[in-house]
């Protein structure tokens, strides 16, 4: 849909969903301003995924650079977004952006609401990838992992931790809990197996035993979510690990207990059974009977929210869409909206996990942004624009003034290159900086 060269749109975010609506505007003919918080772009795809994943990560990051290879996309590293951060939303639609595009994910993590739920040793998932994939700020705090870990959730993210207790802490044992039984797991068989040849399966026998009779009680299939489980055991690989793994289902955490140093000793949970839902979906509910699950660490791998102080209102997990767009595409609504004075927020999108959190993966949420895109294209095609002057200017003006270093696509792939270099002299696979002044050196910035 060709739009009108003069029209201007700032996408806040430069994850999957930010670098692909930026390219799909660009080719519409708008001059696109991407601003990141980080100095490299990428997003969850750069530090979410696994970080031995280094054939997946190289392909998503060719497809990055070929996507902002276009002219009409100015990149802006190292720029914070928000409330009281380098620049507001508010400020960037004063400078005469025709409309923001907002793809800046879930950041936050989710809260399940228990006592002591972040004592020492407690830790939300994302601390942990963040670390291990050498996000600034987290690559330079070390969690403290115990011997036995309890992850909460059943879920890929789930299977990712346990990859890095299993294969590199090598803990002694790890144990996935989940409120539900083993036919709502999340995650798939090829990743589990990463760490299938570590199940304990005279346990897990004995788990599927004592939840038996309350799954046959609402009709779940266990014998085939057991047979999935036992599966990927028997086809596993060896991990060279004496981590022992094991699940412990139809269990809600209840309370985090502590010892008098105010560190994890175990969890406090409690037994469920499960009510399904007119659309299938199965809710637990606690028995009022408990049980006390022994550990030193504890992580919570629970999905994430979206960040307010990014300036706006957040419904459930996600910012607030219109419940009826003007501009839906795919009968799918990408507008801003505040739910309580029930308006729209006039000329903010939003894509990716920003518009519902935790969904998909890379490309999921890159077609979500370029459908985001096209939301926004139907909305200029319907805006005026003066022959006014263009806001790359103004905007690059306010970021001069900030007083730091400003990452562009050429700093960006200076980086790239210092990186790959960096890699071949230490024959490694994947290097990358993990601290923003060693990014901003190698980038020329410093």
């Amino acid at each position: 849909m060709p739009t009108n060269p003069n029209h201007h749109v700032a996408v806040i975010g430069a994850g999957p969903a930010g670098i692909f609506a930026a390219r799909a505007l660009a080719k519409a003919g708008v001059e696109v301003a991407l601003l990141n918080q980080h100095i490299r772009p990428g997003g969850l795809a750069e530090y979410g995924i696994y970080h031995r994943k280094h054939r997946l990560k190289a392909g998503l990051r060719k497809q990055f650079i070929k996507a902002l290879e276009h002219p009409a996309i100015h990149y802006f590293g190292n720029v914070a977004v928000g409330e009281g951060k380098d620049i507001s939303l508010e400020h960037l639609q004063a400078m005469g952006f025709d409309a923001l595009l907002v793809t800046t994910g879930s950041q936050s993590p989710r809260r399940i609401g228990i006592p002591n739920e972040y004592a020492k040793g407690a830790y939300h998932a994302s601390e942990i990838y963040y670390y291990y994939n050498g996000l600034p700020l987290y690559s330079q705090q070390a969690p403290e992992i115990g011997d036995r870990v309890l992850l909460i959730g059943i879920g890929n993210v789930m299977v990712d931790i346990a990859t890095y207790l299993v294969t590199e802490r090598k803990v002694k044992s790890v144990t996935a809990v989940a409120r539900c039984g083993p036919c709502e797991i999340k995650f798939a068989k090829k990743e589990f197996m990463r760490i299938a040849a570590n199940l304990d399966v005279d346990d897990f026998e004995e788990e599927t035993k004592r939840i038996a009779k309350r799954l046959q009680e609402v009709g779940e299939n266990l014998e085939g979510s057991r047979a999935f489980i036992l599966s990927a055991y028997h086809h596993a690989e060896p991990t060279g690990s004496p981590t022992r793994f094991t699940f412990r289902f139809l269990s809600l955490p209840y309370e985090v207990l502590t010892n008098v140093e105010g560190r994890v000793k175990g969890l406090k949970v409690e037994d469920t059974y499960l009510v399904f839902t007119v659309g299938k979906r199965p809710i637990p509910y606690g028995l009022g009977t408990f049980r006390t699950l022994e550990a030193d660490t504890i992580i919570y791998c629970v999905g994430t929210k979206a960040d307010p102080s990014i300036g706006l209102p957040v419904w459930r997990d996600s910012f607030a869409t219109a419940p009826r767009p003007r501009y839906p595409v795919h009968h799918t609504s990408y507008e801003a909206y505040n739910p309580q004075e029930m308006r729209f927020i006039e000329g903010i999108f939003l894509a990716g996990w920003a518009r519902r959190a935790n969904f998909g993966l890379v490309g999921a949420v890159r077609k979500d942004g370029e459908l985001a895109a096209e939301a926004v294209l139907h909305y200029l095609a319907e805006k005026e624009t003066a022959n006014a002057p263009s806001p790359l200017g103004a905007l690059g003006e306010h970021l001069k003034n900030l007083g730091k270093p400003i990452a562009d696509k050429a700093a960006w792939h200076r980086l790239l290159e210092v990186e790959a270099r960096e890699a071949e002299k230490r024959g490694t696979t994947g290097f990358r900086f993990t601290t923003n002044e060693e990014m901003l050196k190698a980038a020329g910035l410093a």
